[in-house]
């Protein structure tokens, strides 16, 4: 018989996790692509759990503003996992920017030194950059947030290598091009050529076999894993059968980390610079990956989703449905691997009212892309044209990002209007700067907005239907609107209303709820009987979020 002391502890530990389950009772029935909330962060913006690592091979030299490393890694994100900061915002994904090891050296256009603290400049497809972490650090946010419910999202680069430096040659010619650069006027201007000047672009069309760079393998022979790589990569080959060509080793090394830490997505870069064949080939290797990974971690697979891989394709939007025009050449990128294309036409259509969105994504996602789905976006890393740079409209961005069909994508500090506009920047990096916990801990404007992006990031991780589900507007004054989603035996539907009035307001809900039903308004914490088909509510706020 168990000794009454260890059943207590049994009991205390398990708690947590079962008071958390009825909580998100939907969250933990049936997790959806489609309508997940996905967290969008620079791995060196986000927060700082390491000072030890803030300086790494000799980046020393003095850059342009912002365009250095700052400091955050994958220690800070774990203890935000830790500490619940995005399981209290609803967030049930997070993309990191790409963690992998960037040129040592520095380039300077004009704009002072830049270093690749953003990731997107590799040098070893097979080591992390130690300014982000270690392997061991990745291995316990994966799993510390799948302890949670949360998935990961790695950025995968194919298209290109770092800049050249004095730290950092160029790779054989046989591996990339240095010229011409792409003018973008048809398909082969995009795809056969370097995104920009100095950028050298990988060979993807090749299949033809080459051998590693002379300066990749010295490396490996002097940490020590030259013979360890090689064996990797023989059987990689062996397996697969595909040539030694640029484009196949890099799919090994970045399907690796499926292979050894169990990530959950991709979301590819530059996905129209390279022949559209390539991610088909890129998905088919992470579908093996994770398999393989699923078999030997039975005890830690969350649901029995597919990989998934969203791509950026620059300049797609929602409307043009499964193709992407390249004005000599229209490319169906769902039909090559993709399940979901980043949604460029959000930020726009977020300027309309809220049922020209929700009825329009909700046609689009269940006609025209039925099976796929869209990432949208009000804010990101390289768009200088955001939504609301001046913070202005931060309520109102997120009913319409987080209550619209498709997937939403919170870019960190969206949650917390961190500023878009930071004086002595040049480009892009205006939109990157250090995320404003301070502002989170002590500016009570900042809370308010926080609080209400937690509570409809919480509603629509709770509910697939938000995002995932068919859309019907009950009534356009009030606006109030219903979303039902159904996959097997599980059907999840809710009843939302936005610009309402303060204090008492009556609502009809016998299109979804019967009479009897007990509602709960996830954003008051009220509840309310449905009788003669309607509720009653008094609060003091104008949003309500009704679930059963």
């Amino acid at each position: 018989m168990m000794p009454k002391i260890f059943t207590l502890l049994i009991f205390l530990i398990v708690m947590p996790d079962l008071y958390s389950q009825q909580k998100t009772p939907h969250s933990q029935q049936v997790f959806v692509w489609e309508g997940a909330n996905l967290y969008f962060l620079l791995t060196d913006r986000f927060y700082n759990g390491d000072k030890s690592n803030d300086v790494n091979f000799n980046r020393t030299k003095k850059t342009g503003k912002l365009r250095g490393f700052e400091g955050g890694d994958l220690k800070g994100i774990i203890r935000k996992i830790d500490k619940n900061y995005f399981t209290d915002l609803g967030i049930n994904a997070i993309w990191l920017t790409p963690i992998i090891e960037q040129i040592h050296g520095s380039v300077n256009e004009g704009t002072g030194n830049t270093y690749g603290y953003h990731g997107y400049w590799a040098k070893d497809w097979t080591a992390l950059d130690p300014n982000f972490g270690t392997k061991e650090e990745l291995k316990e946010l994966v799993e510390k947030a799948h302890q949670k419910g949360i998935r990961i999202v790695l950025d995968g680069v194919i298209n290109h290598t770092g800049p050249i430096t004095k730290e950092d040659p160029v790779w054989p010619d046989n591996w990339v091009r240095t010229d011409p650069q792409c003018d973008y006027k048809d398909f082969k201007s995009t795809t056969s050529c370097t995104l920009v000047k100095n950028l050298p672009d990988i060979l993807t069309e090749s299949n033809k076999d080459v051998e590693l760079p002379k300066m990749l393998t010295d490396k490996w022979k002097a940490e020590g894993r030259y013979d360890k790589e090689i064996t990797e990569l023989n059987a990689f080959f062996e397996r697969t059968g595909y040539p030694r060509a640029p484009r196949f080793y890099i799919i090994k090394w970045l399907t690796d980390y499926i292979r050894e830490f169990g990530i959950d997505a991709y979301r590819a870069d530059t996905v129209k610079h390279t022949e559209e064949t390539v991610w088909d080939e890129f998905k088919k290797e992470c579908d093996f990956a994770f398999a393989e990974w699923k078999e030997h971690h039975q005890d830690k697979v969350l649901d029995d989703n597919n990989f998934y891989l969203v791509g950026e394709v620059y300049g797609y939007g929602i409307s043009s449905g499964q193709l992407y025009d390249f004005s000599d050449k229209k490319v169906n990128y769902f039909k090559n691997g993709f399940q979901s294309l980043i949604n460029f036409e959000f930020k726009y259509d977020a300027q309309k009212d809220y049922e020209f969105i929700f009825s329009k994504y909700s046609d689009k996602l269940h006609n025209e892309l039925n099976g796929y789905g869209v990432l949208n976006y009000l804010t990101s890393h390289d768009d200088g044209q955001p939504f609301d740079k001046e913070r202005t409209r931060n309520f109102e961005a997120a009913n319409k990002l987080l209550l619209s069909p498709g997937t939403s994508q919170i870019y960190y500090g969206d949650e917390s209007a961190r500023s878009l506009d930071i004086e002595g920047t040049v480009g892009d990096a205006t939109l990157r700067s250090f995320m404003n916990w301070e502002e989170i801990k002590n500016d009570p404007k900042t809370k308010r907005i926080l609080e209400h992006w937690q509570k409809l990031g919480r509603f629509r991780r709770d509910h697939p239907a938000v995002g995932a589900g068919i859309h019907k507007m009950i009534s356009e004054e009030p606006y109030v609107f219903s979303r039902k989603y159904t996959k097997g035996s599980f059907t999840d539907q809710i009843i939302a209303g936005l610009d309402l009035p303060k204090g008492e307001k009556t609502i009809r809900v016998n299109s979804v709820f019967k009479d009897g039903t007990v509602l709960t308004d996830r954003y008051s914490n009220k509840k309310a009987t449905v009788k003669d088909g309607e509720i009653k509510l008094n609060t003091q706020f104008k949003i309500v979020l009704l679930e059963k």
